[in-house]
């Protein structure tokens, strides 16, 4: 892989280097001193994973276009990733990152029931039996809209759904986001630079220049040679970590929980209310995070006051009213929902606090397992 970015034009291979470390695992090692800002590693435009280059391919491509509506940016570069895969010749380079790949994932989609029923109760159980609900939905649509349309490039042999599975992780887990100066977004995977872990020690110090289509990785601190160089992919709580990385933090300053509100279209006066979510930047299906340093957000309060308003309450209402107290009623019917929320999130929780911290202490999960990481 490296011959290959070499000759792309990738530039600062020659001071860095794949290694195994003890904690991490595979990620990449510093050859010579680095000041933290100093670029350490630009990847060309022209090898990057992209929506934009999938579509440009002449046997990909085609068939990308004729799919309407159009899939997913995910299951894009999933179906990208996992075409170049499968081919026999050609793709030399792409298929040499490929092959550098993990032939396997620890994010929770891949749990068994067992590991799962750990963390059973919490956000992370929840949204990942969804995202397994979601992903044989999705699978199904990509088999009949174009898996099954043209056999010919993607052999349902090599396209099954745990090779989807495998693909989208790979998306989840080594993909980068970035907003683009005319606010659009892309999603990128830049090879050799997805091999960089995560640390929130560092800053965050990889960017994509717009103009030139580049990817670059700045050193997020002063390295010597000999260190792990990281990136930092945000502030993350470990249930998206675990979900999307396949790995927890212990003592993550960075844990919340998702709160979910949803109100269904079929409840009273569910269209005016929801204008008023829309125009407090919310929906009528609502993910809040919970943290520590703010355990209850004001869009929770502001969500919760509008579902509960009554056609009286309604009439002339202003989205600012939401900021504060509407009337003594409206606000006792939301600290009520509250308290019977958060009490019934803690008995449904599989195993109490107390009894899985013990656990954990007692290596009764083998430590850097993925019940232990689900426990975490």
């Amino acid at each position: 892989m490296e011959s290959w970015l070499k000759e792309s034009g990738a530039v600062g291979l020659d001071d860095l280097e794949l290694a195994n470390f003890q904690v991490t695992g595979r990620g990449v090692r510093s050859l010579q001193y680095y000041k933290e800002g100093e670029r350490v590693l630009t990847i060309p435009c022209g090898i990057l994973w992209t929506v934009e280059h999938a579509y440009a391919d002449p046997l990909l491509g085609p068939a990308l276009r004729s799919v309407q509506p159009p899939l997913t940016v995910e299951d894009t570069l999933a179906t990208y990733i996992l075409f170049v895969r499968s081919r026999k010749s050609g793709y030399n380079g792409l298929r040499s990152h490929v092959t550098a790949l993990p032939t396997s994932y620890s994010s929770s989609i891949f749990f068994t029931e067992n590991e799962l029923e750990v963390c059973a109760g919490t956000a992370l159980y929840t949204v990942t039996k969804q995202l397994k609900r979601q992903i044989e939905e999705d699978y199904a649509g990509l088999v009949a809209r174009i898996f099954g349309q043209y056999q010919d490039l993607f052999p349902l042999d090599q396209f099954t759904i745990e090779d989807y599975k495998w693909a989208l992780s790979t998306v989840w887990s080594r993909g980068m986001d970035f907003v683009l100066p005319d606010e659009h977004s892309i999603r990128l995977l830049a090879p050799f630079a997805d091999m960089l872990n995560h640390s929130s020690e560092v800053k965050q110090c990889h960017v994509y220049d717009a103009s030139s289509g580049n990817l670059s990785v700045l050193a997020g601190k002063d390295y010597k040679a000999g260190d792990q160089v990281f990136i930092n992919y945000g502030p993350l709580p470990n249930n998206r970590l675990l979900r999307l990385y396949g790995f927890v933090l212990s003592g993550n300053p960075n844990d919340s929980y998702d709160l979910v509100l949803s109100t269904h279209p079929t409840a009273p006066f569910w269209e005016q209310k929801q204008k008023l979510w829309i125009s407090a930047g919310l929906d009528s299906t609502c993910t809040i995070s919970l943290t520590l340093t703010d355990p209850l957000p004001k869009n929770v309060l502001r969500y919760l006051r509008i579902q509960r308003l009554d056609e009286s309450d309604l009439s002339g209402m202003q989205v600012d009213a939401t900021d504060g107290i509407i009337h003594e009623s409206n606000e006792v019917e939301v600290l009520q929902f509250l308290v019977d929320s958060f009490c019934g999130l803690l008995e449904n929780f599989g195993t109490q606090l107390e009894m899985l911290e013990e656990q954990v202490a007692a290596s009764v999960h083998p430590p850097g397992g993925n019940a232990w990481a689900a426990a975490h």
